[in-house]
């Protein structure tokens, strides 16, 4: 273990992918792997990309990888894919999207499969940005699975939100029911060639001025072309400008606040793994016990 740690410190990206497979499997030896890396990390901006599917997110978030690996940056890329109902498995297609950059040792993406996790992020997404921190990635691009309206969970996790719209695809209804609205630092309106794009920026200049946020931040809206990369340029000065306006150490916090909270939860349904939730619901929907009773029996096996 020792050595694993450090030659992912060293950058050895086959040390890296072996990790990241032991992280997402959650095999013991990944958390005493985290907890040795954590005090290396702090370093990587998180950046998260989110919106509906279709949106071109991933073909943003190619032309993103492309303009930092021109400034010599190191990028790490999350592409969570949703995992299908029926076989467990994922598509995992962002790989496919991003051949151009497989031969770059400078870049190192993985798709993450959901496996049923909420929130268009997958359960171990929060460690994985952890374990490419450690490991000198300096900037993190996590891309959502875009499902729609549980978008919002990136923003527990990201330094910074961007949030993909396109005309024409009503996601500016869908944007206003999921408060993906309230989590965007930058607003990019993609395929913004397209008809439509005027009044979709005006609805989001019409629902900025409708409400203020707590920080005073107005997030940018740029609009993009990401298949022929226009706009891209215009994407990470946006991002940029966000970050460097400062209140990183108050967003750190406040990140963490929740992240703690859900990595509490996933740890104590792990503890309950024995437990059966599906007797315990027949006897509530049959109104033979409670929930509170329930609950409060499985609370008294948590020892002191």
């Amino acid at each position: 273990m020792s050595d694993w740690h450090e030659k992912i410190l060293a950058g050895d990206l086959r040390a890296l992918a072996r990790a990241a497979t032991a992280v997402e499997n959650r095999r013991p030896e990944a958390e005493a792997l985290l907890r040795e890396l954590f005090s290396h990390t702090g370093r990587a901006t998180v950046v998260g990309i989110t919106g509906s599917p279709g949106a071109g997110k991933s073909t943003l978030v190619d032309g993103l990888v492309a303009e930092l690996r021109r400034e010599n940056k190191s990028v790490g890329v999350l592409a969570v894919d949703p995992t299908s109902p029926y076989t467990g498995g994922a598509i995992l297609g962002d790989r496919i999207r991003m051949l151009s950059h497989h031969a770059d040792s400078g870049v190192f993406i993985r798709s993450m499969a959901t496996r049923g996790w909420l929130g268009g992020l997958a359960a171990a997404t929060t460690d994985m940005t952890v374990l490419l921190d450690a490991a000198g990635k300096q900037i993190v691009l996590v891309e959502t699975v875009g499902v729609g309206q549980d978008e919002v969970e990136i923003a527990k996790l990201a330094d910074v939100t961007v949030v993909v719209l396109v005309p024409g695809m009503g996601d500016d209804v869908q944007a206003i029911k999921a408060g993906i609205m309230e989590i965007a630092d930058v607003f990019v309106v993609n395929k913004s060639d397209q008809q439509d794009a005027d009044r979709l920026e005006r609805e989001i200049k019409a629902l900025q001025s409708l409400s203020t946020r707590k920080d005073g931040w107005v997030p940018p809206i740029v609009r993009a072309v990401a298949t022929e990369g226009q706009g891209i340029g215009e994407t990470l000065a946006a991002i940029r400008s966000f970050l460097e306006r400062g209140g990183a150490k108050d967003r750190a916090v406040a990140n963490w606040n929740l992240r703690l909270r859900e990595m509490l939860r996933e740890r104590l349904l792990e503890r309950y793994a024995e437990v059966n939730f599906q007797a315990a619901a027949e006897e509530v929907a049959a109104r033979r016990s409670d929930p509170y009773t329930i609950i409060h029996d499985w609370l008294k096996r948590i020892p002191n």
